[in-house]
């Protein structure tokens, strides 16, 4: 079976006062290339993730996100020590430089420190991140596998995709080599009809150098060979699909290989149905190209 490099899960989860969701995503991709966004402070969270979507998937722009937020219920406020001493020290250069100047000041309140921005902050505690991140792996083993199970099913339409195109091209070729077979009779007649007009309306010709001359011509028109290995390529293809895994940098390699013929054998058609035919190949294949460019 063949996988696609689209995909797609999602999830949430909780361990209080923590809840999370999860966003896993894959477009096509020449290699693999793994993007993680999750919490900095979380340690040793980020290796084993992208550890563990290496060992799961071979090839895509893979990209993961984890929004985790935590509830301030828990929390409670707390003074700002740093705040409070910057304070303390302005008031003292205050009252001092008052004195000296003579003016008398009101003696300074709790509340009217309290009141100063930034004094008072939200005291989070220090939480033990071990079952946090124990939780978060765990759940992350799930995610990877409805990640997986996508790719695999988009992949599953892939193959019945391909497995058409292929029909279609096999189709093509037999159409090819009918058409072959039928010009070479049509153009052995026209090479004798040119090979005599020539021998009639010359005295110097060399009977044997026309001949091989026209023989050349002959072989230059031959499609035979691209025939035959576009008939290999599809039988490599079928093989490729029944083989499974990862075959997407094969297939687009065997693609190449299909391209090249079918424009050898338009160029050496010399006919309007093979050539029609010949352009019917290359439309398959693109439209093959483009769904190999998905194949993981």
């Amino acid at each position: 079976m063949i996988s696609s490099m689209t995909g797609f899960a999602s999830a949430k989860g909780e361990l209080a006062p923590y809840s999370w969701a999860w966003e896993l995503r894959s477009v096509n991709g020449k290699g693999l290339d793994i993007r993680l966004r999750v919490p900095d402070w979380l340690d040793g969270l980020e290796a084993g993730l992208r550890a563990q979507l290496a060992k799961s998937v071979s090839r895509g722009n893979v990209s993961l996100a984890l929004r985790l937020t935590r509830s301030e219920e828990t929390g409670g406020l707390a003074l700002s020590q740093g705040t409070l001493n910057s304070v303390l020290t302005a008031l003292a250069e205050i009252e001092s430089e008052a004195m000296e100047r003579g003016i008398s000041l009101a003696p300074s309140k709790a509340s009217d420190l309290l009141s100063v921005r930034g004094m008072l902050e939200t005291s989070l505690g220090k939480d033990d991140t071990a079952p946090l991140i124990a939780q978060l792996k765990q759940e992350f083993t799930s995610l990877v596998q409805a990640f997986v199970q996508m790719r695999k099913d988009e992949g599953a339409s892939l193959s019945q995709i391909l497995t058409q195109q292929i029909d279609q091209i096999e189709i093509l070729t037999a159409q090819s080599a009918d058409l072959a077979e039928q010009r070479k009779e049509d153009r052995a007649d026209t090479l004798k009809t040119n090979l005599a007009r020539v021998m009639d309306n010359t005295d110097r010709a060399d009977p044997d150098r026309v001949a091989q001359e026209l023989a050349l011509i002959a072989i230059k028109a031959d499609v035979t060979e691209e025939i035959d290995r576009l008939a290999a390529h599809v039988k490599a293809a079928r093989d490729l699909l029944v083989k499974g895994d990862t075959i997407g940098r094969k297939l687009d390699f065997l693609m190449q290989e299909f391209n090249r013929e079918a424009n050898t054998l338009c160029s050496k058609s010399q006919s309007t149905d093979l050539t029609a035919v010949g352009l019917d190949l290359k439309a398959v294949i693109d439209q093959m190209r483009e769904q190999v460019q998905n194949v993981e």
